[in-house]
């Protein structure tokens, strides 16, 4: 089941660009409240260039997907890099292909890498996925675009690869720049062959078929469901064929041109939680089948955020607005608890983590607000960076990781 195959990571290893747990949760305690540039670093490390890609640690390594200098024309301008968790050195670095670019405030390292423990596996928004040891060595790559056709986003691709079982999950929801239909791959983490492919057809029009989403996982009795929310509908997939097994469509009611969907399901207490560009934010109830769009709504919540992924401990969830606007909502009910409570002032793109009895989230600035994940609303701490931040932080025994344009700080002493 997926709660056995998680609880042993969680309080060790930050695998995937969500955590142990796929949730934004981490079972850490004693974490770091206070940190400046200068207070509380372990070390930094200078990185050439922004992105939102979310570090990855398991052990002594930490993983990062690298774009190089935008006016770097020709050649691999993509990296997987691997660092020393200790020193915060670079161990090795491989290439991940060419055609870094920007569109709008991302570039084409956006999507996280993910690891078993013993391989990793990195995507890029240019379409390369590529498997490594833990040496570096290559062990297979793909090139999705070249396979499957261009992604035909407006903003560029930047879904994070799940890694469940044995498989990778890989969706290309898009439609406001092609008239290819929009699909999920599953492909063999062990030697890179699909396994399966699916179209996941919608009704959305214009630039609402994008979504810029990762896949999350739902357990429905005995069963594992991969869950994907974007093109207007949420859907449940059975993950050993690919085959849709339920449907909500109810994102966008008005069939709004301009409703991509940038922040992600997540599942917290049984209930799935599906943004979309901030009216509504959806909960649902698992395991139906086929239409659930009238049958499976718990409730829905119009405050909700554009690009930060909500998180929850099943009690609560809390939600944190483009504009730093935060909330608590009951997590059975959609009640607020508490809210709209003003964080620092600033543009928040990274999605909050929480851990301890404490919400850490980061806006563009590098400014992260500590407060506490509760029924009322604490501020603990407002730790600055100075600098420019898209990624959402990562945890990793006793020590936080925090992305910024040109530095990887490691927070907090390990233990």
């Amino acid at each position: 089941m997926l709660c056995a195959t998680v609880a042993v990571q969680a309080a060790e290893n930050w695998p995937q660009w969500r955590g142990p747990t796929l949730d934004g949760l981490s079972g850490e305690k004693n974490l770091p409240v206070r940190w400046s540039t200068t207070q509380n670093v372990t070390w930094k490390l200078s990185l050439p260039a922004w992105s939102g890609s979310t570090p990855i640690v398991w052990g002594d390594r930490i993983f990062l997907n690298v774009a190089e200098d935008l006016k770097m024309q020709a050649g691999d301008n993509l990296h997987l890099w691997c660092v020393d968790r200790a020193r915060g050195t670079v161990l090795w670095k491989r290439p991940l292909g060419g055609g870094n670019h920007r569109e709008q405030k991302q570039n084409m390292s956006s999507p996280s890498p993910v690891t078993d423990g013993t391989h990793v596996y990195a995507m890029t928004g240019t379409g390369i996925l590529k498997g490594f040891d833990f040496k570096g060595q290559e062990l297979w790559a793909r090139d999705i675009q070249r396979e499957y056709g261009r992604f035909g986003l407006n903003w560029g691709y930047a879904s994070s690869p799940l890694l469940y079982q044995d498989a990778l999950f890989v969706q290309v929801l898009h439609g406001m720049k092609t008239d290819d239909p929009s699909y999920l791959l599953r492909i063999d983490k062990n030697t890179g062959k699909t396994v399966w492919k699916v179209e996941r057809p919608t009704n959305a029009v214009q630039e609402s078929p994008d979504a810029y989403t990762t896949p999350a996982l739902v357990q429905n009795g005995s069963a594992t469901e991969v869950v994907i929310s974007g093109g207007d509908v949420v859907t449940g997939h059975d993950p050993a064929t690919g085959k849709e097994l339920w449907r909500f469509d109810g994102l966008n009611p008005s069939r709004h041109g301009a409703h991509r969907i940038v922040a992600s399901p997540v599942v917290a207490g049984g209930v799935i939680i599906a943004p979309s560009r901030q009216n509504p934010l959806i909960a649902l109830r698992p395991g139906g089948r086929g239409d659930v769009t009238q049958s499976h709504k718990l409730w829905q919540f119009s405050r909700g955020p554009d690009v930060p992924t909500p998180v929850s401990d099943g009690t609560h969830v809390f939600v944190v607005t483009d504009n730093g606007v935060s909330y608590a909502l009951d997590a059975k009910t959609g009640a607020t608890v508490w809210g709209p409570s003003r964080l620092k002032s600033g543009t928040y793109s990274a999605s909050p983590v929480l851990a301890d009895g404490r919400v850490y989230v980061t806006n563009e600035d590098g400014m992260t607000s500590v407060f506490t994940a509760g029924a009322s609303f604490e501020l603990l701490a407002e730790n600055p960076l100075n600098d420019y931040t898209l990624s959402s932080p990562a945890v990793s025994e006793g020590q936080i990781f925090i992305r910024t344009a040109k530095h990887l700080f490691a927070i907090g002493a390990r233990r």
